[in-house]
């Protein structure tokens, strides 16, 4: 059974400001590619959440949907948080 996914505001805006730093950077193709990869993740971990690794907590998981790119995400009972994406050269997390 899938786990609804539901989305913060900031998983919203940092997912919105790769999208437009990749359309500005390359193509709309290399953009809609990226898109396409991303929803791919989310389907994934709807159907198997814990199949990332933990990051902050155990319920705290980071999907890496490109090199560039991490999705962090909160695992809950009947349900998946996305809480925002992260440029993986930025600083680490700590």
């Amino acid at each position: 059974m899938s786990l609804a996914v539901f989305w913060t505001g900031e998983a919203t805006d940092t997912f919105d400001s790769i999208v437009l730093l990749i359309e500005t950077k390359w193509t709309d193709k290399e953009a809609a590619d990226f898109v396409n990869h991303a929803n791919k993740v989310i389907t994934l971990i709807s159907d198997q959440p814990y199949m990332y690794k933990s990051s902050i907590s155990n319920n705290v998981r980071q999907a890496v949907i490109t090199k560039q790119t991490s999705m962090f995400y909160e695992v809950h009972h009947e349900f998946i948080t996305i809480l925002f994406f992260w440029d993986n050269r930025q600083e680490p997390i700590l």
